[in-house]
């Protein structure tokens, strides 16, 4: 845990970036004229603040209400901001009849139609980095004062120096390769003793860990990944902060964390929210307990911290121009708070996207939480898309497993037909992988073959594809589960690596195959947009054949993909899918030169994805 000169200095620091005059510290730490919402919940820190009258004469500008808590050194301000101009307001706060302090905040002008911006959606193709791992551009904040842990590339646990700048310097080989959303693992600041590349240990929700960068370029990522068609989605964390937050040793209010800020551990017994034998207890278990000791758990039911997490995610969307959240451990937050939290979101930006990880490989849990979903409760949820867990927990066993009547091919066929229980199967992010799991490549036991079928997959079914870094070109993690291990440097990010996947030096051929296969698919997806956006037919796997269409009545071609673990070639009889082919007289082989005739028969080889464009 730092020490008080440290958490002091941190202070300053952030009092200054932000423009406070003096050491009080305020979050948010701006805010924008013209929001949906009209109000705005300061919480101010400095010490011995509480209790004090606070005053403005800014026009548009009242303040609603002025609440102090436990802690002497908190201050919370609820205003109302209506027909107000942007420019600097100035509060006032007053002790027995003195000034004690005094703030200058900004309201700040929005972007130009930033309430309608765009969220991800089917048209994209997601790229998951470590940002740690991915490349380090900037070997000057490799290190910096203040922060206990230390460079250190040996070790798989440790922080490699990947950073910001490092990914802005790849954006063309993002943009070369199809890619048109980043998700980074977090990039706020971490500052724990040691494990803190990861990023999901939050110490302040409101600043870049200074050893990825800065707010500054981080805002300048977002802009030049939008200038070459890159949205950036942002990872947050709700659930829980990390063990050397200031809040641990002064939070504002004696409930701000979870079972009097001492570990007790979550059960990650999900079912028991919707289990209707349970009880309460078992459900209180689950979202109250912590991860670990090294993350505290917070609890949202505490009003004064749920408005400070739901304004510190539209602060983060309109500071950095975002086009999307990813909200780690969804379901573990309160129930009551999520559906305020995605509701305010969407409020603010109606065609935004919001992603929930609920590890379940249920459906009935999974689709839960999304959004137009018909539920057995009365439960509102403003979210818009959930990660599709119950698909991916079956690519590698149906690709691996025998072919049989249960088995096989026709687990990808069963869980498909449960999509009825979503309220938008098309807005489910789908995967093969992510960056707490083995990598497909391993899952498939680095079967190249498999692999693509995988891939093939993953790229050209419903949903929006999401691509874990380093997928692309065969990494694998073979002989262990160490995720410093899965979430390996990427070879190319450091000065001096024999092998550059930027460039391609060094690769196998195997790897450029892998590569440039995903290269394909995802120009295929870019090129014919039916294979994103059309409606997906698929028909019953039969003796190992999987075989489906993504079309559109209005759009005078289809894409039709079929997946053969046959150890042979076949020639695909297509009198069964003849319906669905009427409209369509050539079918095109996507990496192939070959164009033939859409008759009686296709030719498939043997352990194989192919996928033909109908025209």
């Amino acid at each position: 845990m730092p020490n008080l000169k440290t958490v002091i200095s941190l202070c300053l620091s952030f009092a200054l970036w932000s423009g406070i005059s003096n050491a009080a510290v305020v979050s948010p730490p701006n805010w924008w004229v013209g929001m949906e919402s009209s109000e705005l919940q300061l919480m101010v820190y400095e010490p011995n603040i509480a209790h004090s009258k606070v005053s403005t004469d800014y026009p548009g500008v009242t303040i609603k209400k002025v609440s102090s808590l436990d802690s002497p050194n908190y201050l919370f301000i609820d205003l109302v901001i209506e027909d107000a101009a942007a420019g600097q307001l100035t509060l006032e706060f007053i002790k027995e009849g003195h000034t004690v302090t005094t703030v200058e905040y900004e309201l700040a002008s929005r972007r130009k139609n930033s309430a309608q911006r765009q969220g991800f959606s089917s048209k994209d193709a997601i790229y998951l980095l470590t940002p740690d791992r991915f490349a380090n551009g900037d070997t000057r904040n490799d290190n910096v004062q203040g922060y206990t842990e230390r460079l250190d590339r040996t070790t798989p646990g440790g922080r490699h120096g990947g950073d910001v700048q490092g990914i802005i310097d790849h954006l063309d080989y993002l943009k070369e390769m199809g890619f048109t959303q980043i998700w980074t693992m977090p990039l706020l600041e971490n500052a724990m003793d040691s494990y803190s590349y990861h990023g999901y240990a939050i110490t302040d929700y409101y600043q870049l860990d200074p050893r990825y960068g800065t707010n500054e370029l981080y805002k300048t990522l977002s802009a030049k990944a939008r200038d070459k068609g890159i949205g950036v989605i942002m990872d947050m964390v709700l659930n829980h902060i990390g063990s050397s937050h200031s809040w641990m040793t002064d939070a504002p209010s004696k409930d701000w964390i979870h079972n009097r800020g001492e570990f007790t551990p979550t059960t990650h017994q999900r079912e028991s929210l919707h289990d209707p034998h349970g009880v309460k207890e078992d459900q209180q278990a689950f979202s109250d307990g912590w991860f670990v000791p090294s993350m505290p758990d917070l609890n949202q039911q505490n009003r004064f911290l749920a408005t400070y997490l739901i304004q510190n995610a539209i602060w983060w969307v309109e500071y950095a121009d975002l086009s999307g959240i990813r909200v780690d451990t969804y379901s573990y937050s309160d129930r009551a708070f999520l559906s305020e939290w995605t509701r305010r979101l969407m409020q603010e930006y109606p065609d935004f996207n919001i992603v929930g990880e609920e590890w379940s490989t249920n459906p009935l849990i999974t689709s839960y939480w999304q959004r137009g979903t018909n539920r057995y409760d009365d439960y509102k949820s403003y979210l818009p898309s959930v990660m599709d867990f119950p698909l991916q927990a079956q690519i590698a066993p149906a690709l691996k497993e025998k072919e049989s009547w249960e088995t096989g091919l026709k687990s990808l066929y069963d869980i498909l037909t449960s999509d009825f229980i979503y309220g938008d199967p098309y807005n489910l992010v789908v995967f093969a992988d992510n960056h707490d799991m083995s990598r497909i490549f391993t899952q498939l036991d680095e079967s190249q073959a498999l692999w693509d079928m995988a891939m093939t997959y993953v790229l050209t079914t419903r949903g929006i594809p999401q691509i874990f870094y380093g997928t692309e070109i065969l990494m694998g993690n073979a002989g262990t589960e160490d995720h410093g291990i899965i979430r390996s440097d990427f070879p190319g990010g450091w000065k001096g690596d024999k092998v550059n996947a930027f460039t391609g030096e060094g690769l196998s051929d195997h790897q450029r195959q892998a590569q440039q296969r995903v290269r394909s698919l995802l120009h295929l997806r870019q090129n014919h947009p039916v294979v994103a956006t059309g409606r997906l037919t698929h028909f019953a796997p039969v003796d190992g054949v999987y075989v489906y269409l993504r079309h559109q009545d209005d759009i005078n071609e289809a894409v039709l993909v079929v997946i053969n673990k046959q150890a042979k070639d076949i020639n695909l009889k297509l009198k069964r899918f003849a319906s669905h082919l009427a409209p369509f007289a050539i079918a095109k082989k996507l990496d192939s030169q070959q164009s033939r005739a859409l008759e009686n028969t296709l030719p498939v080889p043997a352990n194989s994805a192919t996928v033909w464009i109908l025209q």
